[in-house]
């Protein structure tokens, strides 16, 4: 019986005694692999992710130095003496439980999840167990299904259609099935709400494909109205570079928070997010500068990790906006991607709505009109290894939410 069997089994229970050593660090599958798991240095842990087409920029050494509110560590999977996966994992304490802390591996950990992931998790589940650790929360970068453009178009225009869930004609992908009945079988929860959003990542999100395409291709593939926004910047003389003036990002960003109604990240956030990402490679994070006769129009952020590049945050002036700066600045930060070999630009995070009268369908729209692809991933999932302190940490953050 594997480590999560067993816990699917007893999660009812009051906590029990301590493991052994070597259960603590060591998962046997069901095709015999021996898998153990350890901590490993900041060095080790680039090396690793630098040998990966496609890692999420949550799961580098840097981003423990981003998230300065939780304690990170890098952990390994080794085969024998062969390192065959990393994880970056980040702990925070349950207040008046400080000796216990959640492990929250955001869009990791970076393992292979096309066999038999009890060969991975159960020895992961056991050494964070044995060191505090009183629940893992997990992201595995695993896609369950996907939509096109068209696809999506027509889910908004039909009445009879409310979320994405609800189309027919997606292509599913029998991985992320797979790893999501074993997750549930094995007693993990799914954290993933009904909109897409939670307390962490987002569960749907949107894709522009570009490998083994041109650029020509990928506009192509955009709607009329992102192509003639395009256009329209250019005409309008919109000039986007790469820069470094945080603070000018950071003033316009603010501007945004405002007129849009969202808390916006402090500027510090931004210096150390710069700092950490760029130490570990200066190709990591780039600041695109969007200015027309002088003015910012739009600024945006873009991460690169091996054939993966992110937009990660954005910032339009209310002024101005029919000359399309936040377009150039997409297709800008696309362009370069492309020309970095990328196999795809990430859009980040969209709600499952496909509802006219749902606020959120607005920026649906706005990122189908890029062409792409809508794609729903497996999602969040909290396995429980102190069933009485997770309860104690569940009943904190219901009362904290109110």
């Amino acid at each position: 019986m594997s480590y999560n069997e067993h816990h699917a089994r007893e999660r009812r229970r009051a906590d029990g005694g301590p493991v052994s050593r070597t259960a603590h660090h060591r998962g046997v599958g069901a095709t015999g692999v021996r898998l153990t798991v350890g901590p490993i240095s900041a060095a080790e842990h680039l090396a690793f992710v630098r040998t990966q087409r496609s890692v999420s920029f949550l799961q580098t050494p840097a981003w423990g130095r981003v998230k300065t509110e939780w304690r990170s560590e890098s952990l390994g999977w080794y085969d024998g003496r062969r390192l065959v996966g990393a994880a970056l994992v980040l702990h925070r304490p349950v207040p008046r439980l400080e000796r216990f802390t959640l492990a929250y591996l955001p869009e990791g950990p970076v393992i292979d999840w096309t066999g038999d992931i009890d060969a991975w998790l159960d020895p992961l589940a056991a050494h964070l167990k044995a060191h505090g650790a009183f629940a893992i929360r997990l992201g595995p970068p695993v896609r369950t299904t996907t939509w096109s453009a068209a696809q999506v178009k027509e889910g908004i225009a039909d009445p009879g259609v409310r979320r994405l869930t609800e189309l027919s004609g997606q292509w599913a992908d029998p991985v992320g099935a797979r790893v999501t009945s074993r997750l549930r079988d094995a007693g993990w929860r799914p954290q993933s709400p009904e909109d897409g959003f939670g307390v962490g990542h987002p569960q749907f999100k949107y894709e522009i494909p570009l490998a083994g395409r041109t650029e020509d291709e990928v506009l192509g593939g955009m709607n009329q109205l992102w192509r003639r926004n395009i256009r329209k910047a250019a005409k309008a003389g919109v000039e986007v570079t790469v820069g470094a003036d945080l603070k000018a990002f950071h003033d316009l960003y603010v501007h945004t928070a405002e007129r849009d109604r969202f808390t916006p990240r402090p500027l510090r956030y931004f210096e150390t997010m710069f700092a950490a990402l760029g130490a570990e490679d200066p190709e990591r994070i780039k600041l695109y500068l969007a200015r027309h006769q002088g003015d910012l129009v739009a600024a945006a952020i873009l991460v690169r990790v091996g054939g993966h590049a992110w937009y990660s945050y954005g910032a339009s002036a209310t002024e101005k906006r029919e000359v399309r700066g936040s377009n150039a600045c997409q297709w800008a930060m696309i362009r370069d991607s492309l020309a970095a070999g990328c196999d795809v630009y990430d859009l980040r995070g969209i709600t499952p709505t496909l509802d006219p009268d749902d606020p959120h369908v607005g920026l649906v729209q706005f990122k189908v009109g890029s062409g792409g692809q809508a794609v729903r991933y497996v999602g969040e999932w909290d396995l429980p290894l102190r069933p009485m302190v997770y309860r104690a940490f569940e009943l904190y953050m219901r009362r904290r939410g109110r």
